[in-house]
């Protein structure tokens, strides 16, 4: 029998003893109260090492789970700390890739510009010089016509016209 059935014996043993008419007061006997309270003192020395063993391993079981407890509020703000510094990665490593795209694309378009500059200079002189080489040409044929028509179109002059200035080569 454990110490809390003890005392619940002996206030039962207390409530039923004989009141003395006419007061609160009642009978009991000494002898068998005090062997009941001496069994309880016994019993008590047991009971409270007990209690303090369960109250030291509850206190244990406790503590390991605060520590758990920290611990996997640690992992968990390491894991954030991770997943948080990846994503900052990713998003630094596409701005940057946006950034470079971007430059690509305008060095691009200024290599376009200077190629079409280029050639649209490059045609211009060379529209410039056909058009000297047809004047040219058709000044040639205009003598060629003009002295055919007056007839003296002589071997001395047919070398004084090829001897005018020669086409370049492309």
């Amino acid at each position: 029998m454990g110490s809390l059935d003890r005392i619940e014996e002996i206030i039962a043993y207390v409530e039923a003893a004989k009141a003395v008419p006419m007061s609160r007061s009642c009978k009991i006997d000494r002898a068998e109260l005090i062997a009941m309270l001496e069994e309880l003192q016994a019993d008590l020395p047991t009971d409270m090492r007990r209690a303090e063993a369960m109250l030291q391993e509850r206190d244990k079981i406790i503590e390991a789970g605060e520590r758990e407890a920290e611990r996997i509020i640690s992992e968990g703000e390491a894991e954030h700390a991770r997943l948080v510094s990846r994503h900052e990665v990713t998003v630094s490593a596409e701005h940057e890739g946006n950034r470079i795209i971007g430059e690509a694309r305008g060095e691009a378009q200024r290599l376009r510009d200077e190629v079409d500059e280029y050639v649209d200079t490059t045609l211009a002189n060379f529209e410039q010089f056909l058009h000297r080489a047809l004047s040219g040409v058709e000044r040639g044929r205009d003598k060629m016509h003009t002295l055919r028509e007056i007839g003296s179109f002589a071997p001395q002059q047919q070398e004084d016209v090829e001897e005018e200035k020669p086409l370049p080569q492309f």
